[in-house]
């Protein structure tokens, strides 16, 4: 158990989330997601005791290769919209990949920009991570802004941006759903949504997780054959 990085820290605390996630199955009992689609679900069921996730969440077809094979590539970029996301991920589970973090939502130069130019911080800041070589090949994780949401978009459709997998789970009433099914509408980046309203940070950082255990398990497969 001490060498599952994507377990929780302690036996104790692993026994809880293991019986949290036999709860979540039962009371589904039915879904219609993949073996490899289902733990992502069930971890943003178990982070927000939310069911309607099951079904709520959509996905690429390759949007869990995809981002297992970034994961598993090592030394992986993860774009997000805000801090919040950044500082909920588990620093254990990132570096046993080499991966890094990057959100620009806060820096002065984007408030400038997003000022001069009377757009929204948001969408200056997928801006910067693409001018800096951030969003090729990374996974791109939108929990809060829209706006971003439909940059990312805007970058993939009109500049030729290619992340590895968009996690788009932007909450509110603005634009939040709609920017989901903007990025649903494309084919040439996969993705995973969860459409409609409902949508935040909480979710992408599990969302990220889980793709970081199965990537593990994976991992974990290969060096005992």
């Amino acid at each position: 158990m001490n060498n599952i990085v994507t377990e929780q820290l302690t036996a104790a605390g692993a026994a809880i989330e293991h019986d949290s996630f036999a709860i979540i199955d039962r009371e589904v009992a039915h879904h219609d997601y993949t073996a490899e689609q289902w733990p992502l679900v069930r971890r943003m069921i178990h982070a927000t005791a939310d069911f309607e996730f099951n079904g709520l969440t959509r996905f690429h077809p390759d949007a869990m290769h995809a981002g297992m094979e970034a994961v598993l590539r090592g030394h992986t970029t993860f774009v997000a919209d805000v801090e919040m996301i950044c500082v909920g991920l588990s620093k254990p589970r990132l570096a046993h990949f080499g991966i890094t973090t990057q959100q620009f939502i806060s820096d002065d130069d984007v408030i400038a920009q997003a000022k001069t130019e009377g757009t929204t911080r948001a969408v200056q800041a997928m801006r910067k991570a693409h001018r800096l070589g951030f969003l090729n090949g990374a996974i791109v994780g939108i929990g809060n802004a829209p706006t971003a949401l439909i940059e990312v978009v805007r970058l993939i459709n009109e500049e030729g941006v290619r992340p590895a997998l968009v996690i788009g789970m932007p909450v509110g009433f603005v634009s939040a759903a709609e920017s989901k099914d903007l990025l649903a509408a494309q084919n040439t980046v996969p993705w995973v949504i969860t459409a409609g309203r409902k949508g935040g940070s909480t979710l992408v950082v599990a969302a990220l997780h889980a793709v970081l255990s199965l990537a593990e398990a994976r991992q974990y497969e290969e060096k005992s054959n």
